[in-house]
């Protein structure tokens, strides 16, 4: 097991370089004037060419990539041409937002899920099968904006003023806030990594205020949460259900279960013991690839309700032509993406005994 996952790690070092280089090369090649696009009427060409000098755009690519890898080399992402900050500041400022939201919609599209897939599956093309299947179609076709609109018309305007009344925007109440921990266990003084730390899980609102003890800000801030996560959420529940149905009515045919059957188990125990967990295999794949379209989907959940994470702030960096936070950013989300890849790859070790991973 050690060594496979050695091995992979080793892998995806060219993977991550060749990205670095791809992503760096076309923020380049794309039409457009990164001094104008940030300073706007102020952009004259004296004040674009010292620009220009300033963040070394007038170097030939391969030079600025060289100097680029040079900063990686040295843990530096690089200073945001738009916002005049690290780009590692903005990530522990905004990513946290993107991890919370990601990991509540994950969460619900497997908690619904995967119950609904085998649901569908032990009752074949009944009534509940039917239903669920629609369901799981229209929830694959429906586009994350329109789905968060029409959650904020339901919940927040027409169920406005009742118990099952949301908020439509924004991670917080106003008047609401979750203490920073360095604050919580008078850690103030610290700086450096350790510092940073700290700082990024602060910004993951419901972990920070769970583990501190704020309770009205947790249940504030998950209540927040919960119509963009069923936004994001919908599309990989509903393919998270579909694969689970198809997954499971294959294993169901197979001659251990009929055995199994045949032995007089009850069929709960088949269903549960013998047949799901050999049919999670190819789910977990599923639930490991809709990272990446999660990543992707927080784009327009994150503009719909308001929130400023990784979406919001890669769209502002591509139209504002802002490179180093394009860069950083995306190479973070690729380095994410990869470990849990990693992981669904040994989570198949324990799924199935008879995978051996060397």
């Amino acid at each position: 097991m050690t060594r496979f996952i050695i091995r992979r790690l080793l892998v995806t070092i060219p993977v991550l370089f060749g990205l670095v280089f791809l992503v760096f090369a076309l923020s380049r090649i794309v039409p457009g004037d990164p001094c104008r696009a940030v300073l706007g009427e102020r952009a004259t060409d004296a004040v674009c060419d010292d620009f220009i000098r300033r963040y070394g755009l007038d170097q030939p690519i391969p030079v600025q990539f060289g100097l680029y890898l040079g900063q990686l080399s040295r843990g530096d992402l690089g200073e945001s041409i738009k916002h005049s900050r690290p780009v590692t500041e903005l990530l522990i400022e905004r990513l946290p937002t993107t991890v919370e939201l990601t990991v509540w919609a994950l969460l619900f599209a497997i908690v619904v899920g995967i119950p609904l897939g085998i649901l569908s599956a032990i009752r074949r093309n009944s009534p509940v099968d039917v239903g669920a299947m629609v369901v799981a179609n229209l929830g694959v076709s429906m586009p994350v904006f329109v789905l968060g609109l029409f959650l904020q018309f339901i919940f927040a305007l027409l169920l406005k003023n009742t118990p099952l009344s949301l908020p439509a925007s924004g991670r917080l109440s106003a008047g609401v806030e979750v203490m920073p921990l360095v604050q919580v266990w008078g850690l103030t003084g610290l700086t450096g990594i350790p510092r940073g730390i700290l700082d990024f899980v602060s910004g993951i609102y419901t972990f920070s205020a769970l583990i501190t003890g704020q309770w009205a800000a947790l249940l504030d801030a998950a209540r927040h949460l919960i119509l963009p996560a069923i936004a994001l959420g919908t599309i990989p529940l509903a393919i998270i259900a579909r694969i689970t149905r198809s997954s499971l009515l294959e294993v169901l045919g197979q001659d251990y279960v009929r055995t199994a059957r045949a032995k007089g188990l009850k069929e709960r125990s088949v269903v549960i013991r013998h047949a799901t967990r050999n049919a999670l295999l190819p789910v977990v794949t599923v639930i490991g690839l809709q990272l990446g379209a999660l990543f992707a989907g927080a784009v327009l959940t994150e503009s719909t309700f308001n929130l400023a994470g990784v979406g919001r702030t890669l769209f502002e960096a591509i139209t504002g032509r802002d490179y180093v936070v394009i860069q950083g950013f995306i190479l973070i989300v690729a380095v994410a993406y990869v470990v849990v890849n990693l992981i669904v790859d040994v989570s198949y070790g324990f799924l199935d005994p008879r995978i051996r991973l060397r």
